[in-house]
């Protein structure tokens, strides 16, 4: 947990840095559009991050024109979009360790590949193939 993260500020001091009234932030967290902490005696605290979100939910309400459900769907999605970043850093770090793991397989062999053999002589022989018909009346061969 980062320092941004830890939820220390009373609502009081919260409404002030984000220039709202505490009435508001109680609202916006009845809305589910800020998940403040709580303390033991159940009054909200708020983070560092949360008083961010805040002034990002007016900036939208008052500069976008943009209504509250429309700001929830918008925390939703950048959200979603985060923790989707944070899956494909995940797998791009394991696809890179398999890559290397496979490179360090590939140079205990002497070919690269163990399901495949070498070979020195090419042909131009056909093949041809037919199913065997089987039952009354199929030819034999």
């Amino acid at each position: 947990m980062t320092v941004s993260d830890a939820k220390i500020l009373i609502i009081s001091v919260a409404a002030r840095m984000a220039g709202m009234h505490p009435q508001t932030l109680r609202q916006y967290d009845r809305l589910g559009l800020v998940q403040p902490g709580r303390a033991p005696g159940g009054g909200r605290r708020y983070s560092v991050r949360d008083v961010a979100l805040l002034r990002e939910i007016q900036r939208l309400s008052q500069d976008d024109g943009v209504n509250l459900a429309g700001i929830k769907r918008i925390i939703e999605l950048e959200q979603l979009a985060a923790d989707l970043q944070e899956r494909v850093r995940e797998l791009e770090l394991a696809l890179a360790e398999l890559h290397a793991r496979a490179a360090d397989l590939d140079a205990m062999t002497g070919y690269p590949r163990r399901d495949l053999l070498p070979t020195s002589r090419t042909t131009t022989a056909l093949v041809v193939w037919r199913p065997k018909r089987t039952g009354p009346g199929a030819p034999t061969l």
